[in-house]
């Protein structure tokens, strides 16, 4: 191993108000908060939000400007799950390729994140 992973950080406009939207969803605890960087810690890895002044939300599904990367979060229940997320502060999108199996949302920031049974006992069974 050369380095151990730390996690992904989200550009956004302001850090804080991003990390406490994802401590709303996914728990964790805020480890460092600065005007600049904020970090939301999880037991095995971390969040990271930087600051960005000339941020640009993603366009998605348009992909005028792209969604770079996406958070997916599990769920079993996705009707609970939906409903805790938008009371957390998400917004559903209009487009669901496949709502059965995964729904996506946008953060307060823009940036698109999805619940998906995957990896649960009521998502689809995995193929190899």
């Amino acid at each position: 191993m050369v380095a151990p992973f730390w996690g992904p950080t989200l550009d956004c406009p302001e850090p804080l108000e991003l990390a406490e939207f994802y401590q709303r969803v996914a728990g964790g605890e805020l480890a460092v908060v600065h005007e600049m960087f904020v970090e939301l810690r999880f037991e095995t890895f971390s969040l990271g939000f930087q600051r960005d002044l000339n941020y640009r939300a993603p366009t998605w599904p348009d992909p005028r400007v792209p969604q770079q990367c996406h958070l997916d979060f599990m769920a079993a229940d996705l009707d609970a799950e939906e409903a805790r997320v938008l009371a957390a502060g998400a917004t559903l999108t209009a487009v669901q390729p496949e709502p059965s199996v995964f729904r996506v949302f946008l953060d307060p920031a823009g940036h698109p994140f999805c619940l998906t049974t995957w990896r649960t006992a009521s998502g689809p069974a995995e193929s190899r």
